[in-house]
């Protein structure tokens, strides 16, 4: 059951068509398969950057697709409705090039990032580390600079989205013993004396690798370092309130899929010779989990139009962040509960949707995390502006 968007464009709306027979025909077929083999799901990646879906929010001089982030956001959405692995791993590879984006030379951007937004290379993002979660001051990365003006960086980061996988890394390392001493690189994934751990053994998203990232003498060039030393927190942080965005389209995306599935099940299931979505008990369940979805969808999509305007959505940010995905959580376990016995076992994917949906509430920043980040920010930015633009 498709959502009811409303779209600035038809080029947008044709987008979110293309999208969807991408998703329905390429990539559903496999999801129950790899998910259970813990198979990573590389070709998906490969078909949806041939297509042109994993650099819509850059612009065309780069080989992006010059989409607001309001478009984005909703393709990113349907993907995540089939497969939340893959749209996780689209958010991840669109911050991985953020960076370079944002703080990178002319001469930068020209030479990697069309590369990089083809889809023919994957990225990943490493800012977290075994102590050092949600509070990235505290690394202890190091990146030692060299005679040459080069860097030689050492040090271990947890919990890497592609790790093993990934064509590159954006990885923050400290450049100074000052606090905020950190600086941003773009390291190539055959770099000598990079290596990936095993991946972990999640409870969900069991088809993206998330792994241990080591960094043992990585020599790094120059001009791999992105914007001037000192500036890797800034970049980090600038990133992380779009990569909410990202995570908040995600949950939504897994939370309609989720409410699909119940209302297709409550629809043909019959129970006292009715269908089950004729009693009120359950019905009034479906209806609070359309308002849920409905609920986290409008949030994020005022923060990406924020965002569009140019105007801060760093608080809005957090607050998509947090809604959609504990709405997420909310909805998922209710569609194993529509489904009842069924919903517990893996013949229905509702099982599957609740343990990814987990996870949503703690990485790009845990949801107590956000709560602080917009508390916060009331404090030192009470009163909102009016604006007719």
């Amino acid at each position: 059951m498709p959502a009811t968007r409303v779209l600035p464009t038809e080029e947008a709306a044709d987008l979110l068509r293309l999208t969807r027979q991408i998703v329905e025909a390429e990539l559903g077929p496999h999801v129950a398969r790899a998910e259970a083999e813990e198979e990573f799901p590389r070709e998906a990646f490969r078909t949806l950057g041939r297509a042109g879906l994993l650099s819509l929010p850059y612009p065309e001089q780069y080989g992006g697709g010059e989409q607001p982030y309001e478009v984005y956001l909703q393709v990113l959405e349907e993907i995540s409705s089939v497969w939340a692995s893959v749209g996780v791993g689209v958010s991840v590879h669109a911050l991985s090039c953020f960076g370079l984006f944002t703080r990178g030379t002319e001469e930068q951007k020209q030479r990697f990032l069309p590369e990089m937004l083809s889809g023919e290379l994957l990225g990943a993002y490493a800012l977290s580390e075994p102590h050092a979660g949600s509070d990235p001051a505290a690394m202890t990365t190091k990146a030692a600079r060299q005679g040459d003006g080069s860097y030689v960086l050492s040090g271990t980061k947890a919990w890497i989205t592609h790790g093993g996988h990934a064509d590159f890394y954006k990885v923050m390392a400290r450049t100074s013993d000052r606090r905020n001493g950190i600086s941003c690189f773009l390291v190539p994934a055959d770099a000598d004396g990079l290596s990936t751990d095993p991946p972990e053994r999640k409870m969900g998203l069991t088809g993206s690798a998330t792994t241990t990232l080591r960094l043992e003498d990585v020599h790094v060039d120059a001009d791999r370092l992105l914007g001037a030393e000192g500036d890797g927190l800034r970049i980090a942080l600038e990133g992380l309130d779009s990569g909410r965005l990202g995570i908040a389209a995600v949950a939504t995306g897994l939370a309609q899929g989720a409410l699909d599935h119940a209302v297709a099940y409550a629809k043909h299931r019959e129970t006292f010779g009715t269908r089950i979505i004729d009693h009120q008990g359950l019905a009034f369940v479906l209806a609070d989990m359309e308002a849920a979805v409905q609920s986290a969808r409008a949030t994020t999509l005022h923060a990406a139009r924020l965002k569009d305007a140019g105007r801060p959505f760093g608080r809005e940010a957090s607050i998509a962040k947090m809604v959609a995905t504990d709405n997420a959580m909310k909805v998922t376990t209710d569609a194993v509960q529509v489904l009842g016995g069924y919903g517990y076992t893996r013949d229905f994917p509702v099982e599957r949707y609740m343990r990814e949906a987990k996870v949503m509430q703690i990485f790009e920043g845990t949801n107590q995390i956000q709560r602080m980040v917009i508390s916060r920010d009331l404090d030192k930015n009470p009163g909102g502006k009016i604006s007719h633009q």
